[in-house]
């Protein structure tokens, strides 16, 4: 039998065309410094006068609006792609074809880097044409994993309890982050997406936790007292300006998006002058700055507490994926105020709350114990990707979340973080 072709197919680009060379310099410069990139620094790289610029693109939203086309244009060819395979002769395991379209998708996002940060941060925008493209799902290449993990499951591979439609939704999510610097830093998409689809797919625990057990932990008490510490959080005092100011800040960026919220609509949703907002807290930038440091507070409390106590590395891991899961479910607003914050800048810069450095030296340390102690059983490239693999996939989607609630999401990382959604031996 031929060797099946590789899932990667892209659009076909002319290099020799100044259109190009300018849809080029943009998704160049946007990928590395954030979508407050300007018409005139693409002028400038490209080499052009703005003038000239304007005889290809009548606006930088039509220069965006090319780039998603052309990112969704590449996914959709590759879910249709892999979708034409199942219906072929192909006797190779349902484990490599699940990784080789897993791979596909991660490439495309990583050579797409402009357009996932606006899939993925999308924000208000005055554009209707660019804000419904970066509301698309990429439902070809999601249709595409749950038809082939569906095979999967047919051949006896994925477990008979996991829901399909959830796991290809979390896998090609998964995947398309692979795109973000956050996750896959300067590793290779293709290595980064095969570490992911085998903690996914095979579990981190070399022993494969209980719900049970893993409810019963100290770990998990220790989350749970954390989270239980949040409940506490109720209106702001209406007497304590600074904290009025910031619980209506908080409302307001998640409701309408960071870009677009001025300090003048703060001002007006808390009744202040707007000059009196400024005396409070400050720019916008420092009402964003002191949100996120109170969410980020109470995530790491979240985590040294888990940290602290009396349990397995598993337990561990278990127990910090229900104060992410909490986190999520509770503070929205945060969460979305953080994905606009990171939409206007790259993926790759110092998260403003959540103090990603710190994260990842606690689970880089956590997981070497782990894999020292046996409780572990991975091969990975390297130990700090590793800890930013697990890191990222236990943050579940939002989508996901609300979807099927707090309990069933906990489960569905512990079978796609810590147990694998594949039956073990096969």
């Amino acid at each position: 039998m031929a060797k099946a072709q590789p899932l990667r197919v892209s659009a076909a680009d002319d290099p020799g065309t100044r259109r190009t060379e300018i849809l080029q310099t943009a998704a160049s410069l946007i990928a590395s410094s954030g979508l407050r990139t300007s018409l005139q620094e693409i002028a400038d790289a490209a080499g052009i006068l703005p003038g000239s610029l304007y005889h290809h693109f009548e606006s930088k939203e039509a220069i965006l609006v090319e780039l998603i086309r052309r990112y969704q244009d590449d996914l959709t060819r590759i879910g249709q792609t892999a979708q034409a395979r199942l219906d072929e002769p192909d006797a190779r395991p349902a484990s490599e074809k699940i990784v080789e379209l897993g791979s596909a998708i991660a490439h495309c996002a990583a050579r797409h880097g402009a357009a996932l940060q606006m899939s993925f941060y999308e924000g208000p925008n005055d554009d209707p044409e660019l804000m419904k493209l970066t509301r698309e799902a990429p439902n070809a290449v999601q249709e595409a994993m749950l038809q082939t993990l569906r095979a999967g499951r047919w051949s006896g591979y994925i477990k008979p309890d996991i829901d399909l439609p959830t796991l290809a939704d979390r896998i090609c999510q998964t995947m398309l982050q692979v795109g973000l610097a956050v996750m896959r830093h300067n590793a290779p998409p293709d290595q980064v997406a095969r570490l992911l689809c085998r903690i996914i797919l095979d579990g981190l625990a070399a022993k494969p936790p209980t719900d049970a057990a893993l409810d019963r932990s100290k770990a998990f008490a220790a989350a749970r007292a954390v989270i239980d510490t949040w409940a506490d959080d109720g209106e702001a005092d209406p007497d304590d300006k600074a904290a009025h100011v910031l619980a209506v800040a908080r409302t307001e960026f998640g409701r309408k998006g960071y870009e677009v919220t001025t300090i003048r609509d703060i001002a007006a949703a808390a009744g202040l002058g707007t000059g009196t907002v400024y005396r409070v807290i400050g720019s916008k930038d420092e009402l964003l700055a002191s949100i996120m440091k109170s969410f980020g507070r109470k995530v790491e409390a979240g985590w040294v507490g888990v940290l602290r106590s009396d349990s397995t590395v598993v337990e561990k891991l278990d127990a910090l994926s229900w104060v992410n899961v909490n986190a999520l479910d509770r503070y929205s607003d945060e969460f979305r105020i953080q994905l606009a914050w990171m939409r206007q800048s790259p993926p790759n810069t110092p998260n403003p709350g959540w103090l990603y450095a710190t994260r990842l030296r606690q689970m880089k340390s956590l997981l070497s114990e782990g894999i020292r102690s046996g409780e572990i059983s991975i091969d990975a490239p390297s130990l700090t990707m590793l800890a930013r693999c697990v890191i990222g996939l236990q943050w579940i989607p939002e989508n996901i979340l609300r979807a099927v609630g707090k309990r069933a999401a906990l489960m569905h990382v512990r079978d796609t973080v810590l147990r694998g959604a594949a039956v073990r031996g096969r």
